[in-house]
């Protein structure tokens, strides 16, 4: 109506447009969908349960495990991860180095339990750990697609009986979310995740908060 009076003041059919001040509703922003602390210690051990069901070391297993731990531990991208290389892993501050979008980088901290992870992987498996080598392989030594992890995740998923429709991304979503859930600051999970904007980090508080009203209600 706004437009169609708009439309004819431009014609001269009408005077004035009385929509003209007229507040427009905005939609409600679904809030993201993420994993809970127990669902995402669930989905990490599958790939632990099939090393250990494995005789000797297993490849794949192993190669999963890493991937699921850098997803999680860092909250990076697929794009991210399976852009990362030997040169932007730091062992000592068990930290990486991330290409994000815009050609942003930024480093983020992986952890004591993932930096193990992936030093056993490079040292079982990696057939070059050289400055430029890709970290997440496939079995030939290539870079691994972000379509292969995101099939990999999705039978993770359905072996540890949890939802199929989340996505890799989610993963992300479950690592600000459990961030903000134990006392981390806004501003750290902003640089941690990359964000250019505040407003885009603060939907997951929106989360923490919709959680809490929850258990209250219960």
């Amino acid at each position: 109506l706004r437009g169609f009076f708009r439309f004819c003041l431009t014609r001269g059919y009408c005077e004035s447009n009385p929509f003209h001040n007229l507040t427009l509703p905005k939609p409600d922003k679904p809030l993201p969908k993420f994993l809970t602390e127990r669902q995402t210690e669930k989905l990490l051990s599958q790939p632990k349960e099939k090393k250990s069901l494995s005789e000797g070391k297993d490849f794949i297993s192993s190669r999963d495990l890493m991937v699921l731990e850098l997803l999680y531990a860092a909250g990076l991208r697929v794009s991210e991860l399976v852009g990362l290389n030997y040169g932007d892993l730091d062992a000592v501050r068990a930290t990486v180095r991330v290409m994000g979008k815009g050609q942003k980088e930024r480093v983020c901290p992986i952890g004591k339990v993932a930096l193990s992870t992936v030093c056993s992987f490079r040292d079982d498996f990696a057939k070059d750990a050289s400055h430029h080598s890709p970290i997440v392989i496939n079995r030939h030594g290539g870079r691994l697609t972000t379509r292969s992890v995101q099939s990999m995740i999705k039978k993770y998923l359905r072996c540890a009986e949890l939802p199929e429709d989340l996505t890799p991304h989610k993963l992300r979503h479950s690592f600000a979310t459990h961030l903000l859930d134990n006392g981390a600051d806004l501003r750290a999970v902003q640089e941690l995740l990359g964000h250019s904007s505040l407003s885009t980090t603060q939907i997951y508080t929106h989360v923490s908060v919709s959680r809490l009203k929850e258990a209250h209600r219960l």
